[in-house]
């Protein structure tokens, strides 16, 4: 499962409605693939559909997709949103990564 933090909960919930989408029935879809300094990066975005192999889960109000392949990199993470001064965005507290880059945006295992 992926966990929400309560800062990243709103901030999602205001992306979506400046992007069109429902947050109480829309997804946020959360995902791995290759590439990033670190050897894999996140990949963060809106939904409006699951597919059959999708988990979907709800944490904090807010409604998370991710595909198979991906929720074994994933799994314990917590989104989390950060607007200091080293930058302004998500980050992904992931237990499962062994390394991560200097901005965080990428990991390995």
């Amino acid at each position: 499962m992926i966990k929400v933090s309560d800062i990243a909960r709103k901030k999602v919930i205001s992306l979506m409605e400046d992007e069109g989408f429902n947050a109480q029935t829309d997804f946020v879809r959360v995902g791995v693939k290759s590439g990033g300094c670190s050897g894999l990066s996140y990949d963060l975005k809106f939904d409006n559909a699951a597919a059959d192999e999708d988990k979907v889960f709800e944490d904090n109000g807010v409604r998370i997709i991710v595909d198979k392949k991906s929720f074994l990199y994933l799994v314990g993470t917590t989104l989390e949103y950060s607007g200091g001064l080293n930058g302004t965005g998500f980050v992904f507290n992931n237990p499962n990564a062994s390394r991560t880059c200097g901005c965080g945006e990428s990991f390995s295992l």
